[in-house]
């Protein structure tokens, strides 16, 4: 059947059910007495007091009853009048209350129903239920593995209900609920959470991947932010280089995403789609990176091109055959002296560049708009701005960074830079400090 159908058709049920309890509850409340025939009784009741009366003061008069007599049994009649006009007065009264009990229970009853529903149940599992049903032989196992899910979702709720501060359970049912499209869920079980354990990466990056689905897939601001942070804690949270590498590519920082990409291709399986298809996002991050740089070809240090005579390019050629290895990599971390972090803003673009030890155009270049220290980074032959001039033919390099306040790779007053020589290529935890500022 449908699933729209199917749902329906369970809602109107629950509407029947209450229209049935409703149908046993209201009618002897609603129910009016009938008054006329109430008030008809009472007067019948009434003429015959009369006549009663009339037939006493007969008899008083002809002798037939003493005085005595007379008043014992006109306090009589009086009593039976007085009684019979309490009795009328209860009678009237009644129907008000009990009507206004069952306007109220046909409010309240129906609304607590619904209610304690969406409270207690779980109307979620009603449409993955629905939706099983409607495909029952399209695919057995993918129907298994959602009824699964949402088995377990209810069984972490529980959870969650028992024991509010269970923050493993808070986690377990954000990572379900991802994983199951339901975002909105999702980002409110992340945030419970966070509250009860901010310092966690995996908390941070899967409330991260939620904010930023929350904002229309936008990294940018808290959920980098909380991406950076787990990385710190958690240099392989694969999760964390994932959106690391998703932001990079959304700031057109290609090579910190093809940077990214790399670490996490190697912490997959090889034979995995989700890695061949992580590779295929490297190689696309990395061709775009020699594209955005192209335009750096002629960058160079004020008075680079005086260090570089005409024998730099033969004496590059000499050193790149002297080089073993056809892959050259440089890998560290920049950091910031204490007495320039308050000079940094979000605004800064970072520059990193290795350049040969006579000088000239860099061999290799980073640009990264994460102004957030200490900063990692990975340089090689992939960085190059010329195919002919990489980082894999020289043996030194030297290595500048540079906060560029203008957003330009061209050094200006003002900007923040430092510098590390005879840094050999292939080098490894690199330490690369800013500690001038540009005149």
């Amino acid at each position: 059947m449908n699933p729209f159908w199917t749902v329906s058709l369970f809602w109107i049920a629950t509407a029947a059910c209450i229209a049935v309890a409703l149908a046993f509850v209201l009618p002897p409340l609603l129910r009016k007495k009938s008054l006329a025939a109430k008030a008809a009784r009472r007067d019948i009741n009434i003429a015959v007091y009369r006549d009663q009366m009339k037939e006493m003061e007969a008899d008083l008069a002809n002798g037939l009853l003493t005085e005595e007599q007379f008043q014992a049994s006109k306090l009589e009649l009086e009593a039976r009048l007085a009684e019979d006009a309490l009795a009328k007065a209860d009678a009237v009264m009644a129907p008000v209350a009990s009507r206004r009990l069952g306007f109220t229970l046909a409010g309240v009853l129906p609304a607590a129903a619904f209610g304690l529903y969406f409270l207690l149940g779980n109307p979620l599992s009603l449409t993955a239920i629905a939706e099983a049903q409607a495909n029952p032989q399209a695919n057995p196992q993918e129907v298994k593995g959602e009824h699964d899910i949402m088995k377990m979702i209810q069984q972490v709720e529980e959870k969650t209900k028992t024991d509010p501060n269970d923050g493993e359970a808070w986690t377990m049912l954000g990572k379900t609920y991802a994983a199951v499209g339901h975002w909105p869920e999702a980002l409110l079980a992340y945030e419970k959470a966070m509250k009860l354990k901010p310092d966690e990466p995996a908390i941070m990056t899967g409330y991260a991947e939620a904010l930023a689905i929350s904002r229309n897939r936008v990294l940018k601001g808290e959920p980098i932010q909380l991406v950076l942070k787990a990385l710190e804690k958690s240099p392989d949270d694969m999760k964390g280089l994932e959106l690391a590498a998703i932001s990079a590519f959304q700031e057109k920082n290609f090579a910190q995403a093809a940077y990214h990409f790399k670490r996490l291709h190697k912490l997959l399986p090889a034979d995995s789609p989700f890695a061949q298809d992580i590779l295929e996002a490297q190689k696309e991050a990395t061709r775009l990176s020699r594209n955005a740089l192209t335009g750096m070809d002629n960058l160079a240090d004020p008075g680079a091109d005086k260090a570089a005579g005409p024998g730099a390019a033969a004496a590059a050629t000499a050193t790149a055959t002297s080089v073993a290895t056809s892959v050259a990599t440089l890998h560290g971390k920049v950091d910031i002296a204490p007495a320039l972090k308050a000079k940094v803003t979000d605004k800064d673009v970072v520059f990193l560049f290795a350049r040969s030890a006579e000088g000239g155009a860099p061999v290799a270049a980073l640009r990264s708009t994460a102004v957030k220290f200490p900063l990692e980074f990975e340089l090689s032959d992939a960085m190059a701005m010329n195919p002919d001039n990489k980082l894999s033919n020289f043996k030194e390099v030297t290595l500048t960074v540079r906060v560029s306040k203008s957003g330009q790779p061209m050094g200006g007053t003002g900007d923040l830079e430092g510098t590390l020589a005879g840094v050999k290529v292939g080098s490894k935890n690199i330490k690369l400090t800013i500690d001038k500022i540009r005149p």
